[in-house]
């Protein structure tokens, strides 16, 4: 089973891989979607975070429904959305109606991000899940930094829409990978058994330390977002030129794809994964505070880039170490609608301190600040935790 279990990850971490790449589909585009559908940066920072806003709804019931038809199925679905919504993205020639692609692709990202993390959590829990949930967050920023190498050059040759429709196609070859080749680990729980008997959410001694690390998840991944989304243009505004900007962000992403899951390895392996996560993430948000200057622009990217993997599998493996098997699927619906309204949120707000301080170091600040905030969430964490640590692992 050790050889299947890897073949598995293999598959969800090129499935995720294309989500990586639609949602940067918007970024990588911007003075073009400016231009043509005549929004500005609120809009575009709206636009981005629309692809978030159906996990305000659509996550719990999402973990609901997995207990009642199975995990692959809900993903197949989830992924035909994503399919369904970069045409209608690449189709529209109105704001709205790029909002309302945006919405059907965010929805079936969402359904399929939840998925995912339960598929990896049931493979490897009690056993590399840390590892695992480091080489699966690893695909995020793998597909982020594909869109930026390839997606500017396509839409200044093709035009923007091509963009979504290549995303569109990559997020139908994740559907084909997922259809042919996952598997439900051994005992795994089969749809509808029990389901009807289960409460909704679990107890409330499992959802208050879970909800406190949707905060924590929420937080990292939204400045992983400001980071790609307005880190190039705050070092175009020190000076340097556009290509530059974006080759060391680009750069930036590629080390978080190594350090995600080779960063995770170690700190399972340490077994300090509070201290790391609290540690790491302070380095992550140093980093970010120096970057919008000319002298910490290059190293800023550097060392966020080396920071902000390591911590990433640990952070996501914090609901396995609360929540009970019999639970697991309510659970991350509940933890994933707190990081969904977070990644919401954010992008929007960040828009809208750019368009006010006329400065995009603004949003960086901001990402900073969320970062040095891991440190007090941790602690409340495991004071809601005690007593349940390694429940279900």
């Amino acid at each position: 089973m050790l050889d299947q279990r890897w073949r598995i990850l293999s598959v969800l971490f090129l499935a995720r891989t294309a989500m990586g790449f639609q949602f940067q589909s918007v970024a990588s585009t911007t003075p073009l979607l400016m231009t043509d559908l005549h929004i500005d940066y609120g809009g575009i920072g709206s636009l981005i975070g629309f692809y978030m806003v159906p996990g305000i709804v659509v996550a719990f019931p999402s973990g609901l429904l997995m207990r009642r038809f199975g995990d692959k199925r809900l993903c197949v679905a989830g992924l035909t959305l994503m399919v369904l919504g970069g045409i209608l993205l690449g189709l529209g020639h109105t704001v709205a109606a790029a909002f309302a692609g945006r919405i059907v692709s965010g929805a079936g990202s969402v359904i399929f991000s939840l998925v995912l993390t339960k598929m990896a959590t049931d493979w490897f829990v009690g056993r590399e899940i840390i590892f695992a949930m480091g080489v699966v967050l690893a695909s995020w920023p793998f597909g982020i930094a594909a869109g930026l190498l390839v997606q500017p050059a396509l839409a200044a040759s093709e035009g923007w829409r091509w963009v979504m429709y290549e995303a569109a196609a990559l997020c139908g070859i994740a559907l084909f990978l997922i259809i042919i080749g996952y598997r439900d680990p051994p005992r795994a729980v089969a749809p509808m058994a029990g389901a009807a008997r289960l409460p909704m959410l679990p107890p409330l001694r499992q959802l208050l330390p879970t909800t406190v690390a949707s905060l924590v998840w929420g937080n990292l991944n939204l400045t992983l977002v400001l980071f790609f989304s307005f880190a190039p243009a705050a070092m175009t505004e020190l000076g340097l030129s556009a290509i530059t900007s974006a080759a060391w962000v680009s750069a930036a992403l590629w080390i978080i794809m190594l350090s995600v899951p080779l960063g995770g390895l170690g700190v399972q392996r340490s077994g300090r994964t509070d201290a790391a996560i609290v540690v790491f993430s302070a380095l992550a948000g140093i980093a970010l505070a120096l970057l919008p200057s000319r002298m910490g622009a290059l190293a800023g990217c550097v060392v966020f880039g080396l920071a902000i993997g390591p911590p990433a599998g640990a952070i996501m493996a914090l609901p396995s170490r609360v929540l009970s098997p019999e639970h697991r699927a309510g659970g991350l619906g509940a933890f994933m609608t707190v990081y969904y309204v977070i990644l919401s949120l954010g992008p929007a707000l960040a828009g809208v301190l750019r368009e006010h301080s006329g400065a995009a170091a603004a949003a960086v600040w901001l990402a900073s600040g969320l970062m040095l905030s891991t440190a007090l969430l941790m602690g409340i964490f495991n004071l809601t935790a005690k007593g349940l640590t390694n429940q279900g692992s």
